[in-house]
């Protein structure tokens, strides 16, 4: 068994059901993210690993304990609020050793041990400060500091830089990603950031309306996701998804797109041949991600996967290393990414070349994947 495994929990509260069934297991050392919008059950998911909300069935395993009925205090976890909950009148020293002075470590080991933790975060010359005089960066290191001198079997994080400014919140996360490499401890973290998600996560999972929609990599919830939940929440800009039918031509399956002027492209779908014979007439969701829709590249064009359409642009955002092109496919708004060299006006006339090797394809009604 895993470092953490959850078997089929569900919370309710009075005849509200919060968690519907929840089945996770990570091993030791992996980086577990809890993802999803506000409300979805996330945090009521973390506060009953802490031990801060009852179990109303199921079971939590820590290492090899089921621990549905010990105290926060006997789990053998640490846990890092999004308040930092740092005690204002102790030093930073202070709040680093304090949960060592209360399960009595020997005096001289607190010292090596604090002293191991600041040196690990860089928090060294704080130690002497009280918390009002840190920024929010360094309170963050300081709640870091006084879970990781627990050396715990688990930390549970929730939300810890969703205080921070955009910039701190970069940094913070690549430290996060590098102290987690370096020691190889087994986290989970609950935030409603999907970058952060994507970023620091070994294996995430996709939470809305108190389940599970997808448990993955990184890579297999932004290629392969199950649903067009998960399609539209994990991606910056999320994915494109066009209404668009299915037709059939010289033997081969495609989806239809009409531009803003009355013309129309047949797309084949190379991935989703067999699955979407059964649609053709039909109308399906096409999903495909920004990054799959650029300006036409020479040296690509041969490609059987590539297809161009023709559009006029609508919007147009520079960001710097791309410019996003926003089009009307079928009714729909489409997010192109293109390069910064490419300078296209409003009402531009633009050949756009769709990638079609990652395009998604889902149910319009149940918007389950089809392909």
């Amino acid at each position: 068994m895993g470092a953490l495994s959850i078997k089929n929990v569900k919370k309710t509260y009075h005849s509200l059901e919060i968690l519907k069934g929840i089945n996770l297991e990570i091993e030791a050392g992996q980086f577990l993210i809890l993802v999803g919008p506000s409300g979805c059950g996330k945090s009521t998911l973390l506060n009953m690993i802490a031990g801060l909300e009852t179990v109303t069935s199921g079971e939590i395993h820590i290492g090899d304990r089921v621990v549905n009925d010990l105290n926060p205090k006997d789990r053998d976890i640490a846990m890092v609020f999004q308040s930092y909950a740092l005690y204002p009148n102790m030093t930073v020293r202070r709040n680093i050793s304090f949960g060592l002075e209360i399960r009595k470590v020997p005096a001289s080991q607190q010292d090596e041990i604090v002293k191991k933790v600041a040196n690990t975060l860089q928090i060294t010359h704080l130690l002497d400060r009280k918390p009002s005089q840190l920024s929010g960066g360094q309170r963050q290191r300081v709640a870091m500091g006084r879970a990781l001198a627990r050396n715990p079997t688990l930390y549970l994080f929730d939300e810890p830089l969703s205080n921070l400014d955009a910039k701190l919140r970069v940094e913070m996360r690549t430290e996060m990603k590098l102290l987690h490499e370096r020691m190889k401890t087994t986290i989970v973290y609950v935030t409603h950031d999907q970058i952060e998600a994507m970023t620091l996560g070994d294996r995430i999972a996709i939470m809305q309306g108190g389940e599970i929609q997808q448990f993955g990599s990184p890579e297999e919830v932004y290629n392969n996701p199950t649903n067009m939940f998960v399609a539209g929440f994990i991606g910056s800009p999320s994915m494109n998804f066009v209404p668009t039918p299915v037709v059939a031509s010289d033997g081969e399956v495609g989806v239809q797109l009409t531009n803003a002027h009355g013309e129309t492209f047949v797309l084949p779908a190379p991935t989703g041949q067999a699955a979407l014979k059964p649609y053709v007439g039909k109308e399906v969701m096409l999903g495909i991600r920004p990054e799959k829709v650029t300006e036409k590249v020479p040296a690509m064009m041969n490609q059987p996967h590539i297809h161009v359409a023709r559009n006029s642009i609508e919007v147009t955002e520079p960001t710097g290393p791309d410019t996003l092109v926003f089009v009307n496919f079928n009714g729909a708004e489409m997010v192109c990414r293109i390069s910064p060299e490419i300078k296209p006006k409003r009402q531009d006339r633009m050949e756009l070349m769709f990638d079609m090797s990652k395009a998604v394809f889902f149910d319009s009604q149940t918007q389950t994947r089809i392909a």
